[in-house]
């Protein structure tokens, strides 16, 4: 087992998954994170949201440490909202007095949803216009995410043509690399990097675990999750099938990865790698997870496109949390063994 203090800190590996406006749990737990002097990063591996939340992190980092992380991140978030401010795609008044999250019966968001699924992109955005381009440019500085040396970076898009994942490390990252890892084919046209088209990275990596196997030392992976692999209950409406749909695909490459991390752990355990190949030659990985499936599980798939201060704020409030729970539960486990049980988790 491969396991160092970095400066008397634990090393972690931190994979971060998409979810749209959901990121801002992530950026909830990355902010708790931060504030943990015991805790180093060692790599972070993200899709969509979650490239958004590293690179905004990485650009803080590299400026002003932990502190300017967690100011970049805030400032990030602060300004997804401010520029939705604008938006059509609002609560109606009931839902405000009801304190809920729902975009279901907002006027403008059903007529997208539906149009969505018969006009493509490429026709309904002639101009290709997309809002989180601005504040991305604007926001983050993209020579600081380059220069940060502090940890390495990954970010994950879909090769439109081949469908196989294609992995963006640090040197190589800008706006067109972490817009194309958020690319939804169904609102915007692909984004082409060097000629190559792009979709969202979730479809085959959300996020992928694989780069940390020989991009890092350390073997404690943190997955920070958004999108539940399990619900409860049979989706009825058309939107919350194919809310369902997505949620399951953008799944399927993690169970795969958790899969095969869970096989080579029981080979490892029981000595057979070891009598083939010789000791060292595979690396057990230690999983942990931070969620908050019950608290994320009772939002609507149409509060992915909500851009209230509020809103990120309160997911903010649960994933620091989430976060704050994992450290007190499981620290001490860090470096010493999993916390994710995946025979339980994948039975």
């Amino acid at each position: 087992m491969v396991f160092r203090k970095v400066g008397g800190r634990k090393p972690v590996n931190l994979a971060l998954q998409g979810g749209g406006a959901h990121g801002a749990f992530t950026w909830g737990v990355l902010d708790r994170l931060l504030e943990e002097e015991r805790l180093a990063i060692e790599a972070i591996s993200g899709t969509s949201a979650g490239a958004m939340n590293a690179v905004a992190l990485a650009a803080g980092y590299h400026r002003g440490g932990r502190a300017g992380a967690r100011a970049a991140l805030a400032k990030f978030w602060r300004a997804v909202s401010r520029d939705g401010r604008m938006s059509p795609l609002q609560r109606g008044v009931m839902d405000r007095l009801l304190g809920n999250w729902s975009l279901d019966k907002n006027p403008v968001f059903l007529a997208l949803d539906v149009a969505s699924r018969f006009i493509s992109p490429y026709d309904a955005n002639p101009f290709n216009i997309n809002p989180l381009r601005a504040i991305l440019e604007r926001e983050v500085d993209f020579a600081a995410v380059r220069a940060c040396k502090d940890f390495k970076l990954f970010v994950s898009a879909t090769n439109v043509r081949t469908g196989k994942v294609q992995i963006f490390r640090g040197e190589d990252i800008n706006a067109d690399v972490v817009m194309a890892s958020a690319c939804l084919p169904f609102l915007f046209r692909a984004v082409e990097i060097d000629r190559v088209p792009y979709w969202d990275g979730g479809y085959v990596g959300n996020p992928p675990l694989f780069p940390f196997f020989r991009g890092s030392r350390t073997d404690d992976i943190l997955l920070v999750q958004t999108n539940p692999l399990k619900r409860e209950g049979t989706p009825r409406s058309a939107r919350d099938i194919l809310n369902r749909i997505n949620e399951i695909s953008f799944n399927a490459s993690l169970h795969s990865e958790l899969r095969a991390i869970g096989f080579v752990g029981r080979l490892t355990e029981g000595g057979f790698l070891r009598r083939w190949t010789g000791r060292g030659a595979y690396r057990p990985v230690r999983l942990h997870r931070i969620a908050a499936d019950a608290e994320l599980n009772k939002l609507s798939s149409s509060s992915k496109f909500a851009v209230e201060w509020q809103f990120f704020q309160h997911l903010r409030d649960i994933g620091r949390k989430a976060a704050g729970d994992f450290l007190r539960k499981d620290f001490a486990a860090i470096g010493r063994r999993g916390t994710l049980d995946l025979r339980k988790e994948l039975a």
